[in-house]
């Protein structure tokens, strides 16, 4: 990178390409009928569904899987993830002045979650802190930004604020790069991208079926035993 970088300069990017995504497709939306918006959704559903499902049999582990799946659900259920997501979710819609939006919480809990989980996120964040290069995160922020812009103008306002969630997860990485990046091997990258891809998965699952969630955020600990998971 220029000697313009600086640690957190690939989030801060990342947060801006979802904040423009998320207004071009919120005001972009608004000229859609219901039935488009509903089409977009189900076209958004499908990509996410088989992207994930593509990254997971790349690498798959039946082991790994049960494993990380079971043992990190049981953590994030006692742990309380997915609420914790909620509420953030419920503040963040009270501070913003959207209480009478009542999709407001599961767009943002849809979208921080389709955003935050993979790979790219963890590495992007450490080589942004470590190598002083935000070039992956660069790359995600591009990929974001489209991704935002479609599920905004089909969910609402709330994926806008899945910045939110970008910007703590990375920054937290960011942070946290010296102690995280010995963890980061090949095996535990090839690790984290499986496992998170059926993360994934289970995000364009909600998407379509939104009347039977399943909550992918008490599912992700799994990350971590993937890391781990020799």
């Amino acid at each position: 990178m220029t000697e313009f970088h600086f640690a957190g300069l690939g989030t801060l990017i990342n947060v801006a390409g979802i904040i423009v995504g998320g207004l071009i497709g919120l005001f972009g939306g608004k000229l859609l009928t219901e039935g488009i918006r509903r089409t977009l959704q189900d076209a958004c559903a499908l990509a996410v569904i088989f992207l994930g499902a593509d990254g997971a049999l790349k690498n798959l582990d039946t082991m790994l899987l049960i494993a990380s799946l079971i043992g990190g659900g049981l953590i994030g259920a006692i742990v309380d993830i997915d609420g914790k997501f909620e509420r953030l979710g419920i503040w963040l819609r009270t501070r913003s002045g959207n209480d009478g939006d009542s999709k407001f919480i599961d767009a943002f809990v849809t979208a921080s979650l389709t955003v935050c989980i993979g790979a790219m996120a963890v590495i992007g964040a450490i080589n942004d802190r470590l190598l002083n290069d935000a070039t992956v995160l660069i790359a995600k922020s591009a990929l974001d930004l489209i991704i935002i812009l479609v599920m905004t103008a089909s969910l609402g306002k709330g994926c806008i604020f899945s910045c939110v969630s970008v910007g703590l997860f990375q920054g937290a990485l960011t942070f946290c790069a010296g102690f995280i990046e010995p963890l980061m091997t090949e095996v535990a990258l090839a690790n984290l991208s499986s496992v998170g891809n059926v993360l994934i998965f289970g995000v364009g699952v909600n998407l379509l079926f939104p009347e039977r969630k399943i909550r992918v955020a008490n599912l992700l600990p799994a990350l971590i035993i993937a890391c781990l998971w020799k």
